[in-house]
């Protein structure tokens, strides 16, 4: 399944004029800051909003095209669209609300696929309840269940964690990645938040003044030292993919394989073969020359350095790749002279335990 975007519209003095790709089920993220176009983007594939110009096409089928005078009205286009707020009918239970989606699709689907989402999405305990006795998370959950249940092409997402406090992001994320890995079905994620981008999307689209600044698979281009360019802020760091290879109980440490080695985490409360996403923050990287042998930190990670960009008057950013992962490492300008580091050049990356974040944010 594939979607491919291109939007022109202008706003005064403002013009969002982006074009994009999507080639593969899962998350693909829209991320920039508020009105960069983001949101005008979705409402543009779902067919609320008829751009200036542009062309939209989902799997080969045109949805929108400006200069063939094609506009497929939005109850046609098989869109799935949770809003910010979930948009739940008052006076319906939470049963209503999935069956009025399931209702609406020209291909409804069979029942063993509604007791699929509904258990998929954890709403089995839901169904009597009315909005009003949910909770935020609840409430947008059932939102998703209901998109889902019109068997949409593509599913659009815009902030849905936006108006959660942190206690119930943190219940409803390990939906939307059981929702990113079971759905088959493309997901258009729109988000201003860094955190849930790295933790939910296989690739993004970076937006800024309403133009594509990057874009990519997420691990690659987090680890763009282009990054804080297109952000305006410091490097994220690197996110990459570890698996629970054992636990050492007795030291309370908890050790993570990537490609590339191994990381040494405090103890978790996860499965050996547990599959995660690990955060390191370039922040928490430090480089030497040698390998050091009197030091308390617990990663110590051969590598080779693949590229350095001065960020600040003060600072350096250098990617590294151990193996075929990469990190990156912030540090001084003074300790970048001192190591006369290059492009090239073997290193060790130093990572201290306690800094590592797996799946957690």
């Amino acid at each position: 399944m594939s979607i491919e975007v291109a939007v022109r519209q202008r706003y005064g003095s403002f013009v969002l004029d982006t074009a994009f790709r999507v080639d593969r089920d899962g998350i693909t993220a829209l991320f920039g800051p508020s009105g960069a176009g983001k949101t005008t983007i979705l409402n543009a594939v779902a067919g609320l909003l008829r751009p200036e110009q542009g062309r939209i096409a989902v799997d080969g089928c045109v949805l929108f095209d400006s200069t063939e005078g094609v506009c497929v009205p939005a109850r046609k286009r098989r869109i799935g669209y949770v809003f910010q707020d979930a948009r739940l009918f008052p006076h319906l239970t939470v049963e209503q609300n999935l069956r009025f989606g399931w209702r609406r699709s020209p291909n409804p689907m069979p029942q063993a696929e509604i007791t699929s989402i509904v258990q998929m999405l954890g709403l089995a305990k839901l169904l009597a309840r009315k909005p009003a006795k949910l909770s935020g998370g609840e409430k947008a959950r059932v939102a998703l269940g209901r998109a889902l249940l019109a068997n949409p092409a593509v599913l659009l997402l815009d902030e849905p964690l936006a108006a959660l406090d942190a206690s119930l992001k943190n219940e409803i994320l390990p939906y939307l990645e059981r929702l990113r890995d079971q759905a088959r079905l493309p997901i258009v994620y729109v988000s201003h938040s860094l955190d849930e981008v790295s933790r939910l999307a296989q690739e993004v689209v970076i937006l800024k003044q309403g133009r594509v600044a990057a874009s990519g698979s997420i691990f690659d281009v987090l680890t763009d030292l282009r990054l804080p360019d297109f952000t305006g802020t410091s490097p994220y760091g690197a996110v990459i993919e570890t698996t629970v290879a054992r636990h050492i109980e007795a030291s309370g440490l908890t050790v993570l394989a990537f490609a590339g080695g191994e990381l040494v985490v405090p103890l978790m409360e996860r499965a050996v073969g547990t599959e995660l996403r690990t955060h390191i923050r370039a922040e928490d990287v430090m480089i030497a020359r040698k390998e050091p042998h009197a030091i308390s930190a617990n990663n110590i990670l051969p590598a080779t350095i693949d590229g350095l960009r001065e960020s600040t008057p003060g600072h350096i950013d250098i990617r590294l790749l151990c193996g075929p992962t990469i990190l990156v490492a912030r540090i001084t300008r003074a300790s970048h002279t001192r190591l006369e580091l290059c492009e090239g050049l073997a290193v060790f990356a130093i990572v201290k335990s306690v800094t590592v974040v797996p799946n957690i944010f």
